[in-house]
Protein backbone atom coordinates (compact mmCIF):
# COMPACT_ATOMS: atom_id res chain seq x y z
CA UNK A 1 0.00 0.00 0.00
CA UNK A 2 2.70 2.25 0.76
CA UNK A 3 3.73 5.97 2.42
CA UNK A 4 -0.33 7.12 3.73
CA UNK A 5 -0.91 10.82 2.96
CA UNK A 6 -3.66 12.80 4.59
CA UNK A 7 -7.07 10.72 3.85
CA UNK A 8 -5.08 7.66 3.87
CA UNK A 9 -4.13 8.38 7.12
CA UNK A 10 -7.32 9.93 8.59
CA UNK A 11 -9.21 7.15 7.67
CA UNK A 12 -7.10 4.50 9.73
CA UNK A 13 -7.24 7.12 13.02
CA UNK A 14 -10.74 7.21 12.48
CA UNK A 15 -11.14 3.41 11.96
CA UNK A 16 -8.66 3.10 15.42
CA UNK A 17 -10.45 5.49 17.25
CA UNK A 18 -13.58 3.56 16.80
CA UNK A 19 -12.49 0.19 17.73
CA UNK A 20 -11.92 -0.71 13.80
CA UNK A 21 -8.85 -2.40 12.02
CA UNK A 22 -9.74 -5.89 12.83
CA UNK A 23 -10.66 -6.70 9.38
CA UNK A 24 -6.95 -5.87 8.61
CA UNK A 25 -4.97 -9.26 6.99
CA UNK A 26 -1.96 -9.69 9.23
CA UNK A 27 0.43 -8.30 6.49
CA UNK A 28 -1.08 -4.91 6.32
CA UNK A 29 -2.16 -4.87 10.14
CA UNK A 30 1.30 -2.70 10.34
CA UNK A 31 0.02 -0.32 7.56
CA UNK A 32 -3.16 0.22 9.31
CA UNK A 33 -1.78 1.13 13.23
CA UNK A 34 1.18 3.01 11.28
CA UNK A 35 -1.57 5.17 9.91
CA UNK A 36 -3.19 6.16 12.38
CA UNK A 37 0.00 6.99 14.76
CA UNK A 38 1.18 9.25 12.00
CA UNK A 39 -2.18 11.10 12.47
CA UNK A 40 -2.13 11.33 16.04
CA UNK A 41 1.72 11.76 16.21
CA UNK A 42 1.16 14.91 13.61
CA UNK A 43 -1.96 16.32 15.35
CA UNK A 44 0.63 16.11 18.89
CA UNK A 45 3.23 17.81 17.33
CA UNK A 46 1.06 20.65 16.44
CA UNK A 47 -0.40 20.67 19.63
CA UNK A 48 3.16 20.74 21.07
CA UNK A 49 4.75 23.47 18.11
CA UNK A 50 1.79 25.93 18.65
CA UNK A 51 1.93 25.55 22.60
CA UNK A 52 5.75 26.65 21.95
CA UNK A 53 5.03 29.11 19.31
CA UNK A 54 8.65 28.51 17.81
CA UNK A 55 9.40 28.97 14.24
CA UNK A 56 11.75 25.56 13.33
CA UNK A 57 13.23 24.43 9.89
CA UNK A 58 11.74 21.60 8.09
CA UNK A 59 14.25 19.25 8.51
CA UNK A 60 13.93 19.52 12.57
CA UNK A 61 10.21 19.73 11.78
CA UNK A 62 9.95 16.29 10.15
CA UNK A 63 12.55 14.97 12.35
CA UNK A 64 9.57 15.81 15.16
CA UNK A 65 6.49 14.81 13.50
CA UNK A 66 8.39 11.44 12.69
CA UNK A 67 9.18 11.22 16.46
CA UNK A 68 5.97 11.80 17.79
CA UNK A 69 4.19 9.47 15.07
CA UNK A 70 6.76 6.41 15.45
CA UNK A 71 5.71 6.93 19.78
CA UNK A 72 2.02 6.64 18.93
CA UNK A 73 2.54 3.70 16.62
CA UNK A 74 4.84 1.63 19.99
CA UNK A 75 1.62 2.93 21.88
CA UNK A 76 -1.55 1.26 19.20
CA UNK A 77 0.62 -1.37 18.26
CA UNK A 78 0.69 -2.84 21.81
CA UNK A 79 -2.71 -2.23 21.94
CA UNK A 80 -3.86 -4.18 18.85
CA UNK A 81 -0.88 -6.66 20.21
CA UNK A 82 1.52 -6.66 17.54
CA UNK A 83 4.10 -8.96 17.73
CA UNK A 84 7.94 -7.21 17.26
CA UNK A 85 8.23 -7.28 13.47
CA UNK A 86 5.25 -5.84 12.82
CA UNK A 87 5.36 -3.20 15.82
CA UNK A 88 8.65 -2.20 14.09
CA UNK A 89 6.81 -2.20 10.88
CA UNK A 90 3.98 -0.18 12.04
CA UNK A 91 6.41 2.67 13.37
CA UNK A 92 8.43 3.09 10.49
CA UNK A 93 4.96 3.38 8.78
CA UNK A 94 4.15 6.14 10.82
CA UNK A 95 7.44 7.84 10.51
CA UNK A 96 7.70 7.86 6.52
CA UNK A 97 3.86 9.02 6.80
CA UNK A 98 4.10 11.32 9.07
CA UNK A 99 7.03 13.13 7.48
CA UNK A 100 5.05 13.03 3.89
CA UNK A 101 2.17 14.57 5.51
CA UNK A 102 4.46 17.00 6.94
CA UNK A 103 5.95 17.66 2.96
CA UNK A 104 2.48 17.76 1.92
CA UNK A 105 1.18 20.36 4.14
CA UNK A 106 3.74 22.69 4.59
CA UNK A 107 6.21 22.61 1.86
CA UNK A 108 4.08 21.89 -1.16
CA UNK A 109 0.52 23.11 -0.31
CA UNK A 110 1.49 26.19 1.76
CA UNK A 111 4.78 26.47 0.18
CA UNK A 112 6.11 27.52 3.67
CA UNK A 113 10.34 28.07 4.27
CA UNK A 114 9.96 26.99 7.41
CA UNK A 115 7.23 25.61 10.29
CA UNK A 116 6.01 28.42 11.59
CA UNK A 117 2.79 28.23 13.65
CA UNK A 118 1.93 32.10 13.88
CA UNK A 119 2.01 31.61 9.77
CA UNK A 120 0.57 28.91 8.50
CA UNK A 121 -2.32 27.24 10.10
CA UNK A 122 -2.74 23.34 10.31
CA UNK A 123 -4.26 20.78 7.78
CA UNK A 124 -8.02 21.24 7.56
CA UNK A 125 -8.22 17.65 8.93
CA UNK A 126 -6.67 18.72 12.44
CA UNK A 127 -8.66 22.16 12.21
CA UNK A 128 -12.11 20.63 11.52
CA UNK A 129 -11.48 17.93 13.76
CA UNK A 130 -10.18 19.57 16.92
CA UNK A 131 -10.85 23.37 16.41
CA UNK A 132 -7.83 24.80 18.77
CA UNK A 133 -5.83 26.26 15.52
Amino acid sequence: MGIFGWDDSNDAYQQYQNGGGQEHEGSKLHEFVGGAAAFEGFKLFEDHQRAEGKQVNHAFAKELVAGFAGAEAEKFAETRGLNEYDKIQARRHAEDSAQNMYSEHYEQNLGADQYDPQQYGGHDYIQNNYNNY
